[in-house]
């Protein structure tokens, strides 16, 4: 039984109609990618712990692909710039910027950033150099993505989370929208740097975005204050800090927010792989229309379950993951 089979099997017992899957390339779709660095070659890892070498990775961006041996070549050939180096990530945007980020366990001394600073500009690229407590960029650390169908600027750091699926992500984001119907306020727990939330303000009269990750709302806000947007508020609490909010109690962190100048007509969650706990669970319960944006087909079923009183309304499965266990699914649930 494939991902697809078992995650529509599980679902069943919710929805009965038909769910479509949409499918991405095999190739060619990653925009954000981590390796390890070790002998010479881009390192990761199977499951049994055997380790990959590597100079170029196909599941990649083409613009990573392309810069990934060239990159190898510059780091190679200096000392300087491969010692104590473990590790060396990618992010692409869609106008095939690459952000890298060349991580350290040394000082980032004034040799260290030259060089990085020579390679940025040979490659027309933006480098990132990270150890402890210490960060050189010899750009902006920031990277620009615009989705123009969407009419939307995101950004992200190399600390932030970004939906990594070049395809899917502008898809997954409008089949939410279409789910949106009466709509007055937004509430979104797990933003992020406002994937959903960025866009769906054209949807909403008001909506309270919140996450737990510094990062991330620093790119959320930058996207709000660059695009002068007036009507997403939002706060650094995680998901479990906005059930203790709406039981009453009282956050600095909301910098004057008041929840009850809201009129909340949907949550969207989008939760890491272990779903919702109970507190969280209890708290949407009390929307009328929940969108669930899920990376777990298991745990998604499970809240499904727990969430007494709503039904499936509308489900879409995205491979987000192309062969791998992974998928991705955006719902729509309704109290009945």
């Amino acid at each position: 039984m494939n991902k697809f089979q078992k995650a529509t099997s599980l679902i069943d017992e919710h929805y009965k109609n038909n769910i479509t899957i949409n499918l991405s390339p095999s190739h060619g779709y990653r925009s954000r990618c981590e390796f390890g660095y070790k002998n010479n070659f881009y390192t990761m890892y199977y499951p049994s712990g055997d380790i990959i070498y590597l100079d170029t990775f196909r599941v990649a961006r083409p613009s990573i692909q392309t810069l990934m041996p060239k990159l190898l070549n510059h780091i190679n050939k200096s000392n300087v710039l491969k010692t104590k180096l473990f590790q060396i990530n990618f992010r692409s945007n869609r106008k095939n910027r690459v952000l890298v980020s060349l991580i350290y366990h040394k000082l980032l001394d004034d040799e260290v950033k030259g060089l990085a600073n020579k390679v940025a500009n040979i490659l027309n690229t933006s480098i990132n150099l990270r150890s402890k407590n210490d960060l050189y960029s010899t750009h902006s650390d920031l990277l620009e993505d615009d989705i123009e169908h969407l009419e939307t600027i995101l950004y992200q750091t190399d600390q932030s989370f970004y939906q990594p699926n070049h395809f899917h992500m502008p898809e997954m984001v409008t089949k939410a929208m279409s789910f949106v119907k009466d709509p007055k306020d937004l509430l979104e727990l797990y933003c992020g740097s406002g994937t959903f939330s960025l866009p769906m303000r054209k949807l909403f009269n008001k909506i309270f975005a919140t996450e737990n990750n510094r990062q991330s709302i620093r790119c959320l806000n930058k996207s709000i204050d660059e695009q002068n947007i007036k009507n997403i508020f939002h706060a650094r609490l995680s998901a479990e800090d906005v059930s203790e909010l709406f039981a009453g109690r009282v956050f600095k962190r909301m910098n004057g927010i008041n929840i009850s100048d809201f009129n909340f007509t949907h949550v969207l969650v989008d939760p890491p792989r272990a779903g919702l706990d109970k507190d969280v669970i209890s708290l949407i319960s009390k929307f009328k229309n929940i969108i669930y944006v899920s990376c777990n087909y298991e745990t998604y079923e499970r809240d499904v379950k727990n969430l007494k009183g709503f039904t499936i309304k509308n489900i879409e499965i995205f491979d987000q993951f192309p062969n791998t266990k992974h998928l991705e699914i955006v719902s729509l649930l309704s109290r009945e």
